[in-house]
């Protein structure tokens, strides 16, 4: 995996970690590719119960796309000398973004996003996928999509309209603005906010927490709600009927109740 993002797994938890400080963790293509391979291999490994994403150093969780970079595919794309067509319509999307999202939002445990910094564009983004958000107090957020004519990814049009409300993420993508950690944790966008310097701490205590706890549960309770927002409240209790039918069927149910009878705390399993 590339020095650009950081991989390690300790007690059944993964931490994800850009690692370009020196560029805000902005997204270029070999970061783009180990920050995929690096959520896939966490959502794959049934060693690992939890995941924190977070990022090397104070300014930045990640401003989203390398626009050095970028520029200089745009500029062999009009002299014919690279990607063709495709570097023009930002292949990037489908080739990295997508399945970083989808790697997030959909893997069978939970993830918890550490922002230490400014999360814009894809980082905002890939911020608004994970399950949970432990915010340091001098964080930012902004889409930035429009400020660079160029229209929402990264999930952002499916998850900040069910964060924020559609009024409000359609005033953000047309008006792009800084949004502090206050005002972060009022809209939702944070689900709690600490000083700076307690940031990766804090955000691995809650990973690490949700590493110990019922795995099986978590993942329900992931695609239980993914379901309710898109489907009818008769299909949403079937699907519930599905799930509660997987959790109960858990070895971690028994050991919850168990330890529920004995009045002892319960130790999960994971499975």
């Amino acid at each position: 995996m590339a020095d650009t993002v950081l991989y390690e797994v300790s007690d059944a938890l993964a931490i994800v970690t850009l690692n370009r400080p020196e560029a805000m963790n902005a997204l270029d293509v070999e970061t783009k590719v180990a920050l995929r391979e690096a959520l896939l291999s966490a959502a794959a490994d049934p060693a690992v119960r939890a995941v924190l994403l977070t990022a090397a150093g104070d300014r930045a969780f990640c401003v989203g796309q390398d626009l050095k970079e970028h520029i200089e595919l745009l500029a062999a794309q009009d002299t014919g000398e690279g990607g063709g067509e495709d570097a023009g319509r930002l292949s990037t999307v489908g080739e990295h973004y997508n399945p970083i999202v989808r790697a997030i939002a959909g893997m069978a445990k939970p993830v918890v996003a550490g922002v230490n910094g400014v999360a814009a564009g894809a980082g905002f983004g890939f911020a608004l996928a994970a399950d949970h958000r432990v915010v340091a107090d001098t964080a930012k957020f902004t889409t930035s999509f429009a400020g660079v004519a160029l229209t929402a990814d990264s999930g952002v049009s499916w998850t900040l309209p069910r964060v924020v409300g559609p009024g409000r993420a359609m005033d953000l993508l047309l008006f792009p603005r800084s949004i502090d950690a206050e005002e972060a944790l009022r809209l939702g966008v944070a689900d709690r906010v600490v000083p700076a310097a307690e940031l990766r701490a804090e955000a691995e205590k809650v990973a690490r927490r949700l590493a110990e706890g019922p795995t099986v549960a978590y993942a329900a309770l992931k695609e239980s709600v993914a379901h309710g927002m898109t489907h009818s409240l008769e299909e949403t209790l079937e699907k519930e009927d599905e799930l509660q039918g997987r959790a109960g069927s858990s070895e971690d149910h028994r050991i919850a109740v168990k330890a529920f009878l004995d009045k002892e705390r319960p130790r999960y399993l994971g499975r």
